[in-house]
């Protein structure tokens, strides 16, 4: 039975917009009773975990990847001090109380520089040269990550009591901890003695535990905290506050006024936005919400009175319709070529054996008697070695990879009559050349893969012409799935 509470998570660049935050979700006009019942899962402050790990896009190293460099002393201990005043500037320009300030600098200063000591002694057993301490890097990972979700966690606790709220920091990152229990666990302990209806918890998002948070799920962690929260304290409602809306497109891309609020959805919808890698949510955190019947909203940070899109296990759009355009603007096409593997077994085998040890995702694929082909999202000097090992594997087979961009139309039902051909003719009067193309028996998404160039003009035209051009208002609850 579903509780009466939300579980809300709110993403890096929301956190960094403070003010925005405050007035139109965890204040938002709410007084007494009417602010509690909600459980805030909460992301560092946008850029804060590049400056702890590595830039997530650009690679540039933070503090982590300097140590596992080891580029020479001063060169981590310089990226924690950039960490300290980068968390320094944040506090100095939220906190309005001088009180308030010194606790939360004291706070983050605690945690920088208990992290700094074991980095100091890891770095010292490094330098005798008998020591390995490759095995331990993973747990500095782990610890440098869980810095930044404890320092904007206590934070907005904080900021919270300053204005009256009885706000209280849950800190998951176990950080005086020594045992190593299951993220269930250290759940369930730590909202054990909390009473919902008088208190609102802010959350970690990063959590301590034996599975290995970032291990597992690199850099979605915190949408996995968010999601086994929502399912072990039987939420009524998750929610995810993002900076944006779940759109048809990209505003960029089709233009502000053409891109429209998807409304509703289903998690279908959602496991093909995460297979691109669109941040809706990650697919492990929408597994957990879809089967135990929690429905999952996004809404705009910045925009206060819309609702958002509801995401739904068995919602179904009352037409059939495309909800969304989107997709990879650079994949790689990984093409195996065997004459003799019409009849053979094991081949497909083999490549999946490969490209899991490279750790490659495979975003979809295509064979026929003797070809395989696979669009990976990955960049090409890690496809280069995945066709390194198969030719060794394979010397008679012609393996090759080149870059394409994958255009997905996506929908809850897209079995309209004429799809295909509109498609088709959207991209060929836009002068778009089809390389390949997949549509699934389960009428969720097509996949048309194109010229890298032609990526933006094909999400353009496709969206014209599928979105645009067959506008309908979303209905309120749609039909069920069968």
């Amino acid at each position: 039975m579903s509780g009466q509470h939300s579980v809300e998570k709110i993403g890096g660049t929301s956190m960094a917009a403070t003010g925005v935050l405050f007035d139109n979700v965890l204040i938002a006009g709410r007084k007494g009773a009417d602010l509690y019942n909600r459980i805030f899962v909460v992301s560092a402050y946008a850029g804060m975990t590049d400056l702890l790990l590595e830039h997530k896009k650009s690679g540039e190293p933070g503090v982590y990847a300097r140590f596992v460099a080891d580029d020479g002393a001063d060169g981590w201990r310089d990226a924690i001090e950039t960490v300290r005043d980068a968390m320094h500037a944040r506090n100095v320009d939220m906190f309005a109380r001088a009180e308030s300030l010194a606790e939360a600098n004291g706070f983050v200063d605690a945690r920088i520089d208990a992290v700094a000591a074991c980095l100091d002694d890891l770095a010292r057993l490094r330098s005798h040269g008998r020591f390995c301490v490759k095995e331990q890097l993973i747990t500095v990972r782990e610890l440098l990550a869980g810095l930044g979700e404890a320092h904007s966690a206590h934070s907005t606790a904080l900021l919270l009591r300053d204005r009256g709220v009885n706000a209280c920091f849950v800190d998951l990152t176990l950080w005086d901890q020594q045992d190593m229990r299951g993220l269930d666990e250290r759940i369930e302990q730590a909202f054990a003695p909390i009473d919902l209806a008088t208190t609102l918890p802010i959350v970690t998002g990063y959590a301590g535990c034996s599975e290995g948070m970032v291990r597992r799920y690199q850099r979605g962690y915190s949408e996995m905290t968010f999601s086994r929260i929502a399912v072990l304290t039987q939420a009524r409602e998750a929610i995810i506050h993002k900076e944006f809306h779940l759109s048809s497109a990209d505003p960029k891309l089709v233009g502000t006024d053409k891109a429209r609020k998807i409304g509703r959805t289903n998690y279908d919808v959602a496991d093909q936005l995460a297979n691109l890698g669109m941040e809706a949510i990650h697919p492990g955190a929408g597994r957990g919400l879809r089967q135990t019947d929690i429905p999952l909203r996004v809404r705009n940070t910045f925009d206060r009175e819309d609702g958002g899109t509801l995401i739904c296990g068995d919602y179904v759009s009352d037409t059939p319709r495309v909800e969304i355009v989107t997709g990879i603007r650079t994949a790689q096409a990984l093409q195996f070529f065997e004459q003799d593997m019409v009849g053979v077994k094991g081949y497909d085998a083999a490549i999946l054996d490969v490209l899991t040890r490279h750790g490659i995702w495979i975003v979809s694929k295509a064979s026929n008697a003797n070809t395989i082909t696979h669009y990976l999202s990955a960049d090409a000097v890690k496809v280069k070695r995945v066709i390194g090992d198969l030719q060794d594997r394979y010397p008679d087979a012609s393996i090759s990879a080149h870059p394409v961009a994958i255009v997905s139309v996506i929908g809850s039902d897209i079995s309209r009559p004429g799809l295909m051909p509109d498609a088709l003719k959207a991209l060929a009067q836009a002068d778009i050349d089809v390389i390949a193309m997949q549509h699934q028996i389960r009428n969720v998404d097509v996949q048309f893969v194109v010229d890298v160039r032609q990526y933006d003009a094909a999400v353009a035209a496709l969206h014209r012409a599928l979105v645009e051009d067959n506008d309908e208002p979303v209905a309120a609850e749609g039909r069920r799935a069968a």
